[in-house]
């Protein structure tokens, strides 16, 4: 062994004692289902969301609030499906584009809800999801959780027990 091959060792040696040992952080997750509405981007907790299903044929119930699209056929068990567009006082989408209904489950209720598109599923970090600013609209802000960032979006994490609640009683 040479001198300098020594002295690096020695260097490597008093490097590694002084860094300590590795630490692995274990920060906890939680899964996201992401969406989109128009140009706007949501997200619902992924336990909160049962299942995507592809756009299906949807039957209108005369008498029904305007935000309940009608019902449809999950294998043999009848569901609702809301229009999330109507509950948060969005536009409507352009009538025969491709959508997407998400079977959702929160508090009392279970309904499918009609978006635009199911932009991502995916784990983030708890410590990615920021509480909501003041600037959130007044209708927007008892039901937005946080905000996450994603693919240069802003995403607004809606609570669904809130937003099934309110609209059991009618306030949505």
């Amino acid at each position: 062994m040479t001198d300098m091959q020594a002295t690096l060792d020695q260097i490597l040696s008093l490097r590694r004692d002084k860094a300590g040992p590795v630490i692995d952080v274990d920060e906890p997750t939680v899964k996201l289902v992401i969406v989109s509405l128009g140009d706007r981007w949501f997200a619902f907790h992924g336990e909160k969301i049962k299942e995507v299903l592809a756009d299906c044929p949807v039957y209108y119930l005369p008498g029904c609030p305007s935000s309940l699209e009608g019902v449809i056929n999950v294998r043999g068990d009848i569901e609702s499906v809301i229009r999330l567009h109507a509950l948060l006082g969005l536009p409507e989408p352009v009538a025969g584009l491709p959508s997407r209904i998400l079977l959702g489950q929160a508090a009392t209720m279970r309904s499918g809800i009609r978006v635009d598109r199911v932009e991502e599923v995916m784990d983030v970090n708890e410590s990615a999801i920021l509480p909501p600013p003041h600037t959130i609209s007044e209708d927007l802000r008892p039901l937005v959780l946080g905000i996450v960032s994603f693919r240069d979006h802003l995403i607004h994490l809606l609570d669904l027990d809130r937003l099934f609640e309110d609209y059991r009683l009618g306030l949505r």
